[in-house]
């Protein structure tokens, strides 16, 4: 359905820092740096950090997450413990399964070092 999701970054080095760690946990290459554009490429789409192109300060969406799939809850937690070592802050609850009308899933939330909300996802059986 996405071709790829584009977060707000006010620096390149740390958000390229914070997400090689995160999507490297969830087994995503090194981002390639493009002028002011960082791009994580998979199979199936790209998640990449700008800076902001019309020179505005950097935010983020009140209520917006952007959730990152997982084979397994134990990749889930090793994407929220390379969060956390590398700028990131934990929100939600702690990581863990939670049961609801989609089922029984195990997650696990962090903010990025801008703000950003972000989710790693594994659907249980």
């Amino acid at each position: 359905m996405f071709s790829h999701i584009m977060v707000g970054a006010s620096d390149l080095d740390r958000a390229k820092t914070f997400y090689d760690a995160v999507l490297g946990a969830l087994g995503v290459p090194p981002g390639m740096v493009d002028r002011h554009r960082i791009f994580w490429r998979t199979p199936t789409g790209v998640f990449s950090a700008s800076l902001p192109i019309n020179g505005e300060p950097v935010s983020f969406a009140n209520g917006g997450t952007i959730g990152f799939l997982c084979e397994t809850p134990e990749q889930a937690d090793a994407w929220h413990a390379a969060g956390l070592a590398n700028g990131g802050v934990t929100c939600e609850e702690p990581p863990g399964v939670r049961e609801g009308a989609a089922g029984k899933m195990y997650l696990a939330y962090l903010r990025d070092p801008d703000g950003n909300k972000l989710c790693a996802l594994h659907r249980m059986a």
